[in-house]
C-alpha cells in the first residue's frame, strides 16, 4: 500500500481515538454518585421527561428552591413545587402548581408521586385539589428518605421527573461491623414477659427461730456461745446451778431406792405366799407398794425431762443443781441476754437462734400492683450491693394496708444453704406478671434515639437507615414493635451506637 492509501487510514483513526476519549470523559464527568457517608438529606439530580405525540424530551437538572421552601420541578415553564407539611399534623405532600413563576390553580393539573423505599414496597400517592394546593392522600412516613417519581399530566402531554433524597442513612462493610461490635438481628415474633420490680430486704425465716429459756430458775455459771456463731444441736450454751432442778434430781434418786426395795420386798412375799408361809393378802399389799414406787419413780422422770434435765449430773461428782442448756436447733445466735452470775427466772428469753438454711424477702408492694401479684408466683431476687440472685416463690401476702407506709407486705422464700443470702441485704424483687406473644419485637440495647424519636437502623444491604419505631410492652430484655419495622427485617444491635455517631458526623439539617 503506498504512502497516499495510507494517509487517510491513520486520520480516520485519530479522529476516532479523539472522539474516544472525549466521549468516556463526558460519561464519567455526568455520572450518578452513590450515596454512602452518612446525610441527613442528600438530593440526587432530577431528571425530567416530558412526552407528546410520541415524542419525548428528557433533559437533567438540578431542582431549585420554590416560593414555599420546597423542590422546583420545571419543564417548558410549567412548575410543580413539592412540599412536606409536618407542622401539628403527621407529615404530608403538599404540591403548588406554576405557569412561568406564576400560581396556577391545583386544578390546573393531575399529579401523582411514586416513592421507592429501602426494604420496602412501591408506594402511590394521588393528590386531590384543596385550597390552592394539592393534598396527598397518605401520611409521609419518617424517615423521608427515598427515589421518587413525580408525573404530572397537563394539556395533554406527560411530564416524569425522577429524585432522590437521602436521611438518615449510612453504609458499612461487613468488616467495619466487626470490629465497631455491631451484630445483625431480625426481627421477629416474640414473648413478651413483663415484669413487676419492687424493693425488699432480706430476714430471717420466723418459721425456724427458736427463743432459747432456762425453763427453771438458776445461777449462770458458764457462758458458752455467744452472738453470730453458729452451733450445732445439742451443743451446750450455757450452764446454770439450779435449787429446783436439785431437788427434782433427789425426788428422782429416792424414788428410785424405793422402787429398788418395793421389787425386792414383793419378790420375797410373792416366794413366801408360793410356799404358805404367808398369807395372800400381805403378798398383794408388796404389789401394791411396788407399783405405787414405780408410778413415782416414772412422774419425778417425766418432770425432769419436762424441763429438759437429765436425771443424773452430766459431770462426776454428783452435783445435782448443775443444768447444761442445750441449743435445740442448729443455726445462727442472733441475739443474748445472759452474763455470768446473773440469777435467771424459769421464762427468760436467753439465746435466739435462726436456721438460716432458708430466708425470707419482706417486699414492699403498693395497692395498685397487689392485682397481678398471687401466692405461688415465681421471683427472682437480686441483691442490690452485691452480685447474689436467685429464685423463689412467693409464700404470703398481707391483707391489711399499712397506715403508716399505705403499702402491703409480699414475703418471698429462699433457699440458703449455701449462705449466699444475709439477712439485712437490700434486694429487688422481680415478678413475671403476664406472657404475651407478640408479632415483631426487637432488643432492648438496638434502640438509639434521635431527635427524641426511639429508632433502629434498618440492615439493607450495605445500608444501614433509621427507621422511628412506635413501641409497645415490653421485659426490659425485649419491645414489642407497633410500627416501624415488619417481622423478618435486619436490624443492627449490639454496639449500634457506632452507627448513630457515624450519622451525626453530617451536618445537615432535615429539610423539606
Amino acid at each position: 500500500m503506498s504512502k497516499t492509501q495510507l494517509k487517510p487510514i491513520i486520520i480516520v483513526i485519530a479522529i476516532g481515538a479523539t472522539l474516544g476519549g472525549l466521549i468516556l470523559t463526558w460519561n464519567k464527568n455526568n455520572s450518578t454518585t452513590i450515596v454512602d457517608a452518612p446525610v441527613e438529606n442528600t438530593t440526587k439530580a432530577a431528571t425530567t421527561k416530558s412526552v407528546s405525540g410520541g415524542k419525548e424530551d428528557k433533559t437533567q437538572s438540578e431542582p431549585s428552591k420554590g416560593a414555599r421552601g420546597g423542590k422546583l420541578f420545571t419543564t417548558n415553564g410549567f412548575s410543580v413545587e413539592v412540599t412536606i407539611y409536618e407542622e401539628g399534623i403527621p407529615p404530608q405532600f403538599r404540591l403548588y402548581l406554576y405557569e412561568n413563576g406564576r400560581p396556577l390553580p391545583p386544578t390546573e393539573a393531575k399529579v401523582s408521586i411514586t416513592l421507592t423505599r429501602l426494604g420496602a414496597p412501591a408506594q402511590l400517592f394521588r393528590f386531590t385539589p384543596e385550597r390552592n394546593y394539592l393534598i396527598g392522600d397518605q401520611v409521609v412516613e419518617e424517615p423521608h428518605s427515598f427515589e421518587m417519581v413525580i408525573t404530572a399530566e397537563r394539556n395533554g402531554k406527560t411530564i416524569y421527573w425522577n429524585y432522590d433524597q437521602i436521611e438518615g442513612r449510612v453504609a458499612m462493610s461487613d468488616a467495619t461491623l466487626k470490629n465497631n461490635g455491631i451484630k445483625i438481628i431480625t426481627a421477629s415474633p416474640a414473648t413478651i414477659k413483663p415484669t413487676l420490680t419492687m424493693p425488699g430486704e432480706i430476714i430471717f425465716n420466723h418459721h425456724t427461730m427458736v427463743q432459747v429459756v432456762p425453763r427453771m430458775p438458776g445461777m449462770v455459771t458458764s457462758v458458752n456461745r455467744h452472738v453470730g456463731q453458729q452451733v450445732k444441736k445439742g451443743e451446750v450454751l450455757a450452764v446454770i446451778e439450779s435449787l429446783m432442778l436439785a431437788e427434782l434430781r433427789s425426788q428422782y434418786l429416792i424414788a428410785q431406792k424405793r422402787l429398788t426395795l418395793a421389787r425386792t420386798t414383793f419378790e420375797r412375799e410373792k416366794q413366801l405366799w408360793k410356799e404358805r408361809i404367808t398369807a395372800k393378802q400381805d403378798y398383794l399389799a408388796a404389789e401394791e407398794m411396788w407399783g405405787e414406787a414405780e408410778t413415782t419413780l416414772n412422774l419425778a422422770l417425766v418432770k425432769l425431762r419436762s424441763l429438759g434435765a437429765q436425771p443424773e449430773a452430766s459431770h462426776s461428782g454428783q452435783n445435782l443443781a448443775r443444768f447444761e442448756i442445750l441449743a435445740p436447733i442448729s443455726g445462727l445466735i442472733i441475739s443474748k441476754s445472759t452474763v455470768l452470775g446473773e440469777t435467771l427466772k424459769e421464762d427468760k428469753k436467753i439465746f435466739t437462734i435462726a436456721d438460716v438454711s432458708s430466708v425470707w424477702t419482706e417486699i414492699v408492694a403498693y395497692p395498685k400492683d397487689l392485682s397481678v401479684i398471687k401466692v405461688g408466683q415465681n421471683a427472682v431476687v437480686k441483691a442490690i450491693s452485691f452480685n447474689v440472685a436467685g429464685k423463689g416463690k412467693i409464700t404470703y401476702i398481707s391483707t391489711l394496708i399499712g397506715k403508716q407506709t399505705r403499702t402491703a407486705t409480699v414475703r418471698v422464700e429462699l433457699d440458703n444453704k449455701d449462705n449466699r443470702w444475709r439477712p439485712g441485704m437490700f434486694i429487688s424483687v422481680e415478678l413475671v406478671i403476664d406472657e404475651i406473644q407478640v408479632p415483631v419485637a426487637i432488643t432492648m440495647d438496638a434502640i438509639q434515639t434521635i431527635r427524641g424519636r426511639s429508632v433502629v437502623f434498618g440492615r439493607y444491604g450495605e445500608y444501614f437507615e433509621i427507621r422511628p419505631l412506635k413501641l409497645g410492652r415490653s421485659d426490659g430484655r425485649m419491645v414489642e414493635v407497633l410500627k416501624g419495622l415488619s417481622a423478618g427485617e435486619q436490624y443492627a444491635t449490639g454496639n449500634s451506637f457506632a452507627i448513630k455517631a457515624e450519622l451525626g458526623k453530617d451536618s445537615a439539617t432535615h429539610d423539606h
